[in-house]
């Protein structure tokens, strides 16, 4: 049987289980599972490993930067964006890495292979909705969720402001965003876990009332399915998209990584 899975902390509601769960049983993959590998410590990665042996995992708050050093090769995305959600097991000795100039880790005799699938999953489910008005966002939030959001607005060549709770280095503060500024950000981001459930009543403090219907409000979250984020935008004429078409692709990616003989740019 082959072993999938999603480390992190906490792993109560995982969007991941019941994607591949329902996945194995429509597409009748009968030798593989996907399991929930609870972990608030990354210290515990190398137990699992050696212990479950997976060929793949997914990874998740809070972990996506902190497993980096526990891997053989990492991808140039990955790299850029500074975070990993994706990891693949091959049976390539870390020895064999180290011979094209990258170093195994010591104790396992596969290699682990990083990669980014939010990347994947945000830029595809994010571009057909863009217009030539979408020139600067606000991204909302600067965790681990917001670097993949970082490096796609980058490559698409769409400005962006990072807004944060707590005073960060090239960021502004929720309290600094004006009306002005929301008017002139036509694209906003929301990378916080602000309004999901059961707090569904929480939204970023920004002022709504600034919001066009030339306005796109994305949200990374997606349950609910319409967050009081995008409910607010949408009481604007604002386009709105959650975070599930992303959480889709950016899965269905990780499985064509975890099944693939070849290694992904």
């Amino acid at each position: 049987m082959k072993v999938y899975g999603l480390i992190g902390y906490p792993l109560a509601h995982s969007f991941s289980k019941r994607f591949f769960a329902e996945k194995f049983k429509n597409e009748g993959i009968d030798d593989a599972t996907y399991d929930n590998f609870p972990i608030e410590d990354i210290a515990g990665f190398t137990d699992l490993i050696q212990s479950k042996k997976p060929c793949g995992l997914n990874v998740t708050v809070p972990h996506k930067k902190a497993v980096m050093p526990f891997l053989d090769w990492i991808s140039h995305d990955a790299k850029e964006v500074g975070a990993v959600n994706c990891i693949r097991a091959t049976v390539e000795s870390p020895v064999m890495a180290a011979f094209s100039g990258e170093v195994g880790v010591e104790g396992h005799n596969f290699r682990l292979e990083g990669y980014n699938t939010d990347i994947h999953g945000f830029e595809k489910s994010l571009r057909p909705l863009l217009h030539h008005h979408h020139q600067k966002a606000l991204v909302l939030g600067n965790g681990g969720a917001a670097c993949a959001v970082k490096y796609v607005l980058g490559e698409l060549g769409i400005e962006y402001q990072i807004v944060t709770r707590k005073k960060e280095e090239k960021s502004i503060l929720f309290s600094d965003v004006t009306p002005e500024m929301v008017d002139e950000h036509k694209l906003i981001i929301n990378t916080t876990p602000l309004g999901t459930s059961p707090k569904i009543d929480e939204c970023p403090p920004i002022p709504y009332d600034a919001i066009t219907d030339e306005h796109l409000l994305y949200d990374l979250v997606y349950n609910p399915e319409q967050t009081l984020f995008l409910t607010k935008g949408l009481e604007k004429g604002a386009a709105i998209k959650n975070g599930y078409e992303m959480l889709v692709l950016q899965a269905e990616y990780s499985w064509e990584i975890w099944t693939s003989k070849a290694k992904h740019p």
